[in-house]
Parts: structure tokens; sequence; C-alpha cells
């Protein structure tokens, strides 16, 4: 009996055993570099220029573009004049009005050139909430270690903590071996239709190739991840795509006191409510996968268990995963009704009724799996579907084997100690995807702190940025362009 016990039982030690051995042996990926001397810097001077540039309030409007055109050339002024030795070394041009595109020439032509992106536009304070900010929103008010403001942020923090590292460069006069451009669009948070795609279209023309692109993006978090006491730096490999699908539905108009069995609105209502129920299929996959992967030798307990053997506990960890809105997005493409138009008084049946169904694409799926799945989930084929001209397909993986990704790994880690560095999945859409056709490597990252509670700040209220955490900024994008170009010694 014992014999038979034993022999039906070892199929579970076997598998006990697997498990064991595959988190007790996962290797760590985590680059291990030698302590830096921080670049010492002004912080107090640093912060006030950034200030500055918040208060210019760079509202983009895909409507008007040229609404606010006297604040981005008063920005540009505050650039020329903040950065002198800067401008000293790069060549600078104005794409579309009012995109900036730099040019620092290497001194080696052989060398693939590299580009660090930014956006000069903001997004407009949300109406009535001015009052719940505890500054005024474009005050550009340095107050109790912070940067507060719209932008300081999302994305001048960005930009000038790149052009703050440019200018201590050229002071000190560096020149980088491969050449090095600036992308700073001017309606990132209109699409980027204007500018970023310009400037893409503009350097391809030219027959520009680039060994790397970093845009903004994902950032360094804490206390955000179950079983990881440590910071995060969540390096962006890819974004997912963007569509639209407007759905239009026409009908015979009438009294409401003589309705038909089905009306424009019952009919749209039921295929809105089929599509919300029928959501595209998840999975851990792409950027997921190689997150994951990675953070799961740097994990406790239970979770870096069930990471190392995703093998075995997909479908679990999976199952937690879309209990989340923000990491549901991460694993599906995701479905969001935004917006339904129909009816324009209450005793009349209206004749026409539409909505417009959001989806942010994952990568493996494409817009024309989008078309054909809300068509086979609202089952009416009198409702006629179309999407938006602004419509983007995910973007590739960009490698994390890549020299690139480790220059930009290894800079987190110099930069920000202790940090655990991941590949990550940018889940919004970013000036980046205009430039697939230049580069196969293009990554999304921020060097901003964020807590669980600043989240909300992002295009949100008391939008801030701290003084430390800026200098730290600065010292990234100085270090990361001294491993990237310096001159071999």
């Amino acid at each position: 009996m014992r014999r038979w016990i034993l022999l039906a039982l070892a199929p579970v030690f076997l598998l006990l055993a697997a498990v064991i051995f595959n988190t007790v042996s996962k290797e760590s990926r985590q680059l291990q570099v030698n302590p830096i001397a921080p670049l010492r810097i002004d912080e107090n001077a640093a912060a006030a220029r950034l200030a500055a540039a918040v208060r210019m309030r760079t509202v983009s409007n895909d409507l008007a573009p040229d609404q606010n055109a006297e604040e981005f050339r008063k920005l540009h002024e505050h650039l020329q004049h903040s950065y002198p030795h800067a401008h000293s070394v790069l060549k600078r041009e104005i794409i579309a009005g009012y995109s900036l595109l730099y040019t620092w020439q290497g001194t080696d032509p052989n060398a693939l050139p590299v580009m660090l992106m930014a956006h000069q536009d903001v997004v407009p304070i949300a109406p009535d909430t001015e009052r719940d900010w505890q500054v005024e929103p474009f005050s550009g008010e340095v107050k109790d270690g912070f940067i507060w403001g719209r932008g300081a942020w999302d994305d001048k923090g960005n930009l000038f903590s790149i052009m703050e590292a440019v200018e201590t460069l050229a002071a000190q006069g560096f020149r980088p071996k491969r050449t090095i451009y600036l992308s700073f669009g001017h309606d990132e948070e209109a699409r980027g239709e204007r500018g970023a795609k310009a400037i893409a279209a503009l350097l391809k023309a030219r027959g520009v190739r680039l060994d790397y692109i970093l845009d903004e993006g994902l950032v360094i978090t804490q206390g955000l991840t179950k079983g990881l006491d440590k910071p995060l730096a969540l390096i962006g490999i890819a974004e997912k795509g963007y569509t639209t699908v407007l759905l239009n539905l026409s009908a015979k108009p009438g009294h409401s006191s003589m309705p038909p069995d089905k009306t424009a609105i019952g009919m749209m209502s039921a295929a809105l409510a089929r599509i919300e129920n029928k959501q595209m299929p998840a999975g851990i996959r792409g950027a997921a996968h190689e997150m994951f992967d990675t953070l799961a030798p740097e994990m406790s307990g239970i979770q870096r268990v069930l990471l190392s053997n995703l093998w075995l506990f997909k479908p679990l960890v999976q199952h937690e995963l879309e209990k989340k809105a923000s990491t549901n997005a991460m694993i599906r493409t995701t479905t969001a009704l935004t917006i339904v138009h129909a009816g324009n008084k209450e005793n009349v049946l209206p004749g026409v009724a539409s909505a417009a169904v959001n989806f942010r694409l994952l990568q493996g799926d494409s817009i024309a799996d989008i078309v054909t799945h809300v068509k086979q989930a609202i089952v009416n084929d009198d409702i006629k579907l179309q999407t938006v001209p602004e419509s983007s397909e995910p973007s590739r993986l960009s490698k994390t084997e890549a020299p690139a990704y480790k220059a930009i790994h290894r800079t987190v880690r110099q930069i920000f100690p202790e940090t655990v560095v991941a590949p990550g999945l940018m889940i919004g859409a970013t000036d980046a995807r205009y430039f697939e056709a230049i580069s196969n490597n293009i990554y999304r990252f921020s060097p901003i702190r964020a807590m669980p509670e600043d989240l909300a700040r992002f295009h949100g209220t008391n939008e801030r940025v701290s003084v430390k955490n800026y200098a730290e900024m600065i010292r990234f994008y100085h270090q990361l362009l001294m491993n990237s170009a310096a001159p071999s010694s």
C-alpha cells in the first residue's frame, strides 16, 4: 500500500521539486554598477528655470493649433536664454511652427546617432477644478521642496532636465562621439500629428538612422508592486496601439407615443452592451511576459514563486491581473465606451444614434482585428462601422538585449541605486510611435519618482515634481549621454 501511495504522490513531488528549483535558480537580470560621484547641481537655480517654463501656458489644441502661439515663443526664448552653452553647440530648427529639433554633431560619422525626446505642450486644467489645487495651476511655484504646476511632470520636467544636462556637458567642453538629436514636439497631447510626425518625416527624408530613441514613459514607483520592497523602474519597450471605432445607426424617426419594437437608442444600447461584455482576450505575452520574467528573482514570498513558474501558474496570475484596471490594461486590448449621441427632444424618437468606442491595442492585435471583433459582437448589420483617421497599430517590441537598453538600464542603476529595472509596456500613446521607420530601439522612460498617491497628479490636480527628484533627472540624462555618446578614453 505504501508503495502505491508513493507512486501516486511521485508526480506531486516532481512538480513541487520543479517549482522550487525554478524559484531558487532564476538569476537576477539587474546590471551591477559601480557607484559614481553625483553631478554637482545648483538645485535651486535649476528648479527656478523649470518653474518659469511651467508659467508658460503651452496648452495644445488640435482644432486650433495656433491658439497659444505666443506662449510657445516665450518658451523658446526661455530655452535660449537659460542654456547659452547648449545653444552654442546645438543646431536648432523650428519644425511646423513650434516644434524644436536640435542636433549636436558627433565626432564619429560612422557612429549611429541617438535621440532624446520630450514635448513642450501640456493638457488643460479640468474645468472647475482650479480651486482644488494647492497652488495656482500655472504659477510655477517652488514650495515645500516641490516645483508645482501643469507640465512640471508631463513633460517640461523631462525637457528641461535634458537641456540642463546638455548645458552642463557643453560648458565642460564635452564633444559627443555620436550625433545627439533632441526632439521637442509641440502637440503630443493633441496626437503629435503636426510636430513629432513632421520631425520623423524630415529625419527619414535626410536618411537619418538612429541607434536608439528615449521618449517620456514609465516611471520609478515604490509601494505599487506586491512582493517588491525596492523602487521599481520600468522601461517601456513598446506602446499600445490606438483606435476608436465609430458606430452609426439610422432609424425611422417618429412620435414617442407610437414607438416601434426596436428604436435607434435601444439597438445602439444593446450593441454597446455586447461590446462591453465581450472583451478582447487577455494574455501574458510580449512586454508583460518580459517584465514578469525579469521581476521574478527580485520578488519575495508567493509572488516570487508564481512569477518564477508562469508555465504552471499563468492562469492564476492572469486572473488576478484582470481584477484591476491598471494591470488588466497590460495584458489585453482594452475596450472603453466613450461617446454616445442620440435624440434631442424627450417626445421624439431619434432617427440617428451614434457612439464611439476607444480601443488600446495590445501587441498581436491589429486595427482590422478590432473592426472584425466589434462587428461580430454587435450582431447588427444595420450599424455601420468606421475607424478614426488618427488610429495607430501597436508598436514593435524593442529588444532588452540591445546595447541601448543596457545603457539606459545601467544609467538608472547608477543614478537611482537599489532600484530594480525591468521592461514594461507603455499604456498610453507617445510621440515616439512616429519614429519606428528610423530606429529599431525605441524606449519610453521618465526618471521621475512616483508614490501611489502621486499617480493621480498625472494630467490631474496638483501636478508637481520634487526639487531633489528633478536634480536626479538632470543627473540621469547627463550620465546617459556619457554612457551612450562619450568618446572612448
